[in-house]
Order: structure tokens, then C-alpha cells, then sequence
């Protein structure tokens, strides 16, 4: 097994970090921001899309990663419990909207209009698979 390990520095990195946590399930207890280190940190258990096809079947796998985001001055959130530490997000999607170039916002954007937005100095973020990996019992589907 291959461990990942994604750096984003720009828009574009931060894109295909994004491809890899699509469905990532996070506690919302878990999430963490440390505003002395202005770091927010997200332990995850993500979807292996890029997992091989074995023998024509694709292969359903999730890891333990861990997620985080440096150079952040500010976290800011919407409809996420914060009140409900043990219930689990659903990731969709990371995007940056640029304000002041090279800062702007982070969105996390979660399933059930949930969204954290991290205010950055610039695009700083890593992701990292940690080591436990086991057999997914589905396969994330999305509507169209």
C-alpha cells in the first residue's frame, strides 16, 4: 500500500487535494484550530478513489489521512453543530475564492449545506494518508 501525501500551494494544488478527500468523513469534535500556530487540522477517513480496479470491480477503500491548513487568521462556520462533537461531515469539496492576491478564504463545503471557512495569507495546505486502511462497504454515489 502506497501512502499519499498531497502539497497545495496555489488554487490548482488545492484542486486536486480536493479530488482526494471527495466524501471524506470527519467528527466534528475532531476538527481542530490552533490560532497560535494558525493551523486548522482535520483528521479524516477519506475515499481512495484513485485505488485500482481489481479484476474489473473497483475497489472501495478508505484511509486514515489527516488534512490541514497553515497561514490561517480566522475560522468561520455554517450549519455545522459545533454544539454536537461526535456527529460526522461529509466533505465535498475545497475551493478557494481569492480576495487579496496571494489571500483570500478556503471553503470546506460539506454534505447538508455545511461549510467552514478558513480566512488565509496564502494557499498552505497538506494532506497525508497515516496508515490504517480498510474495506469500504460502498461505493459514494452523487445525484446529478
Amino acid at each position: 500500500m502506497s501512502f499519499l501525501k498531497l502539497v497545495a500551494l496555489d488554487s490548482e494544488d488545492l484542486q486536486i487535494i480536493s479530488a482526494h478527500v471527495q466524501d471524506a468523513v470527519i467528527k466534528i469534535g475532531d476538527i481542530d484550530y490552533l490560532p497560535r500556530e494558525r493551523r486548522v487540522v482535520l483528521p479524516m477517513n477519506r475515499f481512495v478513489w484513485e485505488a485500482p480496479k481489481k479484476l474489473m470491480v473497483p475497489h472501495n477503500e478508505r484511509r486514515n489521512a489527516i488534512l490541514h491548513f497553515d497561514r490561517v487568521s480566522s475560522v468561520k462556520s455554517s450549519g455545522i453543530a459545533r454544539d454536537k462533537p461526535d456527529d460526522v461531515l461529509s466533505l465535498l469539496a475545497l475551493r478557494f475564492i481569492e480576495d487579496k492576491a496571494p489571500g483570500g478564504v478556503v471553503e470546506l463545503v460539506f454534505a447538508g449545506d455545511g461549510v467552514l471557512r478558513l480566512e488565509v495569507e496564502c494557499v498552505e495546505a497538506q494532506l497525508a494518508d497515516l496508515g490504517g486502511a480498510w474495506e469500504a462497504r460502498a461505493r459514494p454515489r452523487h445525484g446529478i
